[in-house]
């Protein structure tokens, strides 16, 4: 079967992981209302194309803190990617690299940053922290990354407590017994992005992650103030179907679906892009 959107890469995935795999990837929390709202969100979001507009040459590139990626897409701090490809996060950073967008690996990871800067040594990577009650493992994991030429820290603020997650927890859930957290040995929603985008007034880089599906969820965001954007659950979805070939055919096809939507927008360019292409509309 022809992959053709990532929906697609869902279903293989749902089809070939493991049931306890596949729960822990799609599951939220509780009754995961964020994770379901975070994409039904975009849907209230219509379009006001620009027609007449010349599109014949498109330039999706934009810089992220100064660093020029391909397109405004990332790749999110999600854990455990060896749940879903043997070389886990470390095919995640060549398939980024490869791509020349951003990598942000998670402080659970079933690689070491040692092993995810190797495998990608010119790539672009951020590292995203959870503080640990002992300061001095944060300190360390920091300093770390740094050392091993991570270019940005990325603070997990939401998580005092960890959710209740009842698939998990009715799967008994655990990494298997090969896999560590290799780091720690020895909703946000598209509704909320336009009033962050307002309080920061300018002054700082907005980035979302949630909910993205197709090529014109990323402009939609683009269009309310975001910077960029990063996608966690496609990444998997990727990775458990070829691996690093997977992801890379996940993040082609979505930059070839904001191309698209680009250029039936009207916008020839990122900076082109603005709040005057979006309505919302109730549902």
């Amino acid at each position: 079967m022809a992959m053709v959107c990532l929906s697609d890469f869902e279903a293989y995935a749902k089809k070939h992981l493991p049931k306890i795999a596949w729960d822990y990837f799609a599951a939220g929390a509780d009754d995961c209302s964020t994770r379901d709202e975070n994409i039904l969100a975009y849907k209230r979001i219509r379009f006001r194309p620009r027609m007449l507009r010349d599109v014949s040459m498109m330039d999706i590139r934009t810089k992220l803190l100064g660093t020029e990626i391909s397109f405004p897409v990332g790749i999110a701090p999600t854990g455990f990617h060896q749940l879903a490809w043997p070389d886990g996060e470390k095919s995640t950073a060549r398939a980024a690299t490869a791509m020349n967008i951003c990598y942000i690996a998670s402080t659970y990871s079933t690689c070491t940053l040692e092993e995810i800067a190797a495998a990608a040594p010119g790539g672009i990577r951020w590292f995203q922290l959870y503080i640990h009650c002992n300061r001095a493992v944060s300190q360390q994991l920091v300093q770390q990354a740094e050392a091993l030429g991570f270019q940005g820290l990325v603070l997990t603020a939401d998580l005092p407590y960890t959710g209740k997650r009842r698939d998990d927890i009715r799967n008994g859930f655990r990494l298997p017994p090969h896999m560590k957290l290799k780091n720690l040995e020895g909703a946000f929603e598209i509704d909320a992005l336009v009033e962050v985008v307002e309080a920061v007034q300018g002054k700082i880089e907005v980035y979302l992650d949630g909910g993205i599906r197709k090529g014109s969820d990323v402009l939609k965001a683009l269009a309310l103030g975001a910077k960029c954007v990063f996608i966690g659950r496609p990444a998997l979805w990727g990775l458990a179907y070829k691996g690093e070939e997977g992801l890379q055919d996940v993040l082609r096809i979505l930059q070839d679906e904001f191309r698209l939507s680009m250029a039936l927008a009207g916008c020839a360019s990122i900076s082109e892009i603005g709040r005057h292409l979006v309505q919302f509309s109730k549902l």
